[in-house]
């Protein structure tokens, strides 16, 4: 009894030393900066990657513990194009989050997204602090937004709204956000920051949420056992989208499904039957015009 008591207090010791949430890649670019100068000294580099990546990885966004295995895996890659010897940055984010999917080695795309606008400051020997409750810069607040918005999506997709919490935290860190920093865009612009977060919380696209977990819990989780189930199901998932892009065309939250998804459900329809082919293709050009041309080898 001592002996098995012993064991499950390392186990919770364990978890609790790798509680955060993150398993966190951040990598710098430095190849579209036009200035010699600007690439001439790598050692702010080096500091903006470590530093960032310390925050996130290093930081904890929930109350929840996390072993090793089961931290979420996010990638930022930051295309640094504009460089000032004051500590200015502009840069174009890819941003990047893995979840496993039950059963197998395979780890899907939950988020897949190019950031634009991805605008900082940062000093060499500067910390990087962040507060839920205030806005304190860009570069914290940018490096904040993804992590709620992975926990979001990453626990969105194993329990149905499970990343209420996180949404909520979004949405404070956006409002506080777009009135004291810059490139956090407006509602009406779908690939904005802004947007992509009222979508979380807002009625008429809250079925996107659903669909997430749908997708990866109910379906993506089964397709090894039920691969045939699994394609009927994502026929009747696009069907459901296609109900919520009426009420909200182009939302900004689809766009982001789609960013995510679009390979991946190609592949797994790719192996359907002609009809099943046929029907996933009427959906998908429609609700993501923009690779009608992918899906079209769908009726090859």
């Amino acid at each position: 009894m001592k002996s098995f008591l012993l064991v499950i207090l390392c186990f919770l010791g364990s978890r609790v030393l790798n509680a955060q949430e993150l398993e966190t890649s951040v990598t710098i670019n430095t190849e579209q900066l036009q200035l010699d100068q600007q690439r001439g000294s790598s050692q702010i580099y080096t500091e903006l990657q470590r530093t960032a990546q310390d925050f996130l990885s290093g930081r904890r966004w929930s109350m929840d513990n996390f072993a090793p295995e089961e931290k979420i895996k996010l990638s930022i890659n930051l295309l640094l194009t504009k460089a000032s010897a004051q500590g200015d940055f502009e840069a174009n984010a890819r941003v990047q989050v893995l979840r496993p999917v039950y059963g197998t080695s395979y780890e899907t795309v939950i988020l897949n997204m190019i950031d634009k606008s991805f605008n900082f400051k940062f000093q060499t020997g500067t910390p990087i602090t962040y507060n839920d409750n205030s806005f304190i810069d860009n570069l914290s607040s940018l490096l904040a937004y993804y992590a709620y918005l992975s926990c979001a999506y990453h626990y969105d997709s194993f329990g149905k709204y499970g990343g209420d919490f996180f949404v909520q935290k979004l949405n404070n860190l956006t409002n506080l956000a777009q009135t004291s920093g810059s490139g956090w865009g407006v509602v009406t612009d779908v690939r904005s920051r802004l947007s992509i977060a009222e979508n979380l919380i807002n009625q008429q696209v809250q079925g996107m949420r659903e669909v997430n977990y749908i997708y990866h819990r109910i379906l993506l989780d089964s397709f090894k056992e039920k691969p045939d189930d699994t394609r009927k199901g994502i026929l009747d998932l696009l069907n459901q989208i296609r109900t919520v892009n009426q009420l909200r065309p182009g939302a900004a939250n689809i766009r982001v499904f789609f960013d995510a998804k679009s390979d991946e459900i190609y592949s797994i329809m790719d192996e359907a039957t002609v009809s099943e082919r046929q029907q996933a293709f009427a959906y998908l050009s429609l609700l993501d015009p923009i690779r009608t041309e992918q899906y079209r080898k769908l009726i090859r």
